[in-house]
């Protein structure tokens, strides 16, 4: 028998309490007195004393088995913080537990910036997040076995579990592909020879004149995987993202995030509120197919996915509350979402990672 609940607690201030908390409420769900493992994942607050937070979140527990990360923000099915110090810990009970990776199973993967070369190999299905800071930018904490990590790094899979992880990354296709055929650093000139910003403003979808353009921080250059037809690319999930910061409407040319090299090639895309749902509907239907009866979810998103993208709600975590009622769900927002894409693991963005995790034995 698999037992999983989840717990949240919310404060002032960045105390070991809040984590204990959290902990003691998903125990009081579950039924139990203490925890086969446990998922704790902490705000950027307890960032200074993530150690001593971890070990009073397993004293609570009774378990020596507790993974997870600091982040900018927490949630569970229940409620959510990107703002105010908090915890968001789900407990697993019985024969669905925690243990560390071994292998070519479904892994999660909790890293810091620093440790991005971890993810240079050929693991096929790596899915989590990337710690970080309230900007996004410096790495956190991550810890596995009650402890926190010094090389900001860990992994580990759920024995005895079946899981199936995805990518919901939310871009409407806005162009076909096109050659950079004049740009210096940041600034894009030409596309195929033609105006870059000209080109832009044609690829918008029309609007009513009453209805502002979508805002610059939602445009992006897409890079697809060099190897392939680009629109197969973009639909596979395997492409880079450049977001555009600005433009001359004298030189027409679109200001971006990074430098390109001539001869790139690049799609225009835009970073939708209801292209997102639709990708989300879409990642659980086909996760739903290999876990019909998921135990708990894993949702990992952007900053900048969660419930201010949507308007107030993280309809990514709706969406699994829809699909199914009262599941548990646990999760982070960070600075960069770890995902298992068609061509291998990568490190992406803007986007949210969904894993569905079930008590049934992996063949």
């Amino acid at each position: 028998m698999s037992i999983a609940a989840t717990g949240f607690a919310i404060g002032d201030a960045a105390t070991p309490d809040l984590a204990v908390a959290a902990v003691r409420e998903a125990l009081a769900r579950a039924g139990e007195n203490l925890a086969g493992s446990v998922l704790l994942f902490l705000t950027h607050h307890f960032a200074r004393n993530a150690q001593g937070t971890v070990t009073a979140a397993a004293k609570a527990a009774r378990c020596l088995q507790v993974a997870g990360c600091t982040a900018p923000g927490v949630f569970t099915e229940n409620a959510w913080s990107l703002d105010q110090p908090a915890a968001a810990a789900l407990v697993l009970c019985g024969n669905l537990g925690l243990c560390h990776a071994q292998g070519a199973l479904p892994t999660l993967t909790l890293a810091t910036p620093a440790s991005g070369h971890y993810l240079q190999d050929d693991h096929p299905s790596r899915f989590g997040l990337l710690s970080t800071d309230a900007g996004g930018a410096r790495g956190g904490r991550v810890w596995l076995g009650a402890k926190v990590a010094r090389q900001g790094f860990c992994e580990a899979i759920f024995e005895g579990a079946r899981v199936a992880a995805g990518a919901s990354r939310g871009m409407l296709l806005l162009s076909d592909a096109m050659e950079v055929t004049d740009v210096d650093g940041h600034e894009l000139f030409e596309l195929a020879g033609q105006p870059a910003l000209a080109g832009l403003h044609a690829s918008l979808p029309p609007v009513p004149d009453d209805v502002p353009l979508p805002p610059v921080s939602h445009l992006f250059a897409v890079v697809p995987d060099p190897a392939m037809d680009a629109r197969q690319a973009f639909l596979e999930g395997r492409y880079g993202l450049l977001p555009v910061v600005g433009f001359s409407a004298d030189e027409q040319s679109v200001t971006l995030a990074m430098p390109l090299p001539p001869g790139e090639r690049i799609l225009w895309a835009l970073r939708q509120p209801a292209a997102a749902e639709r990708d989300t509907a879409a990642l659980l239907a086909r996760l739903a197919i290999a876990v019909p009866r998921p135990d708990f979810a894993l949702l990992f998103a952007c900053i900048g996915r969660g419930p201010y993208f949507f308007g107030g709600e993280d309809r990514d975590r709706a969406a699994v509350g829809e699909r199914f009622p009262g599941l548990p769900v646990v999760g982070a927002y960070g600075g960069g979402e770890i995902a298992p894409l068609p061509g291998g693991s990568a490190l992406i963005s803007y986007s949210a990672v969904l894993a569905l995790v079930g008590g049934d034995v992996q063949s």
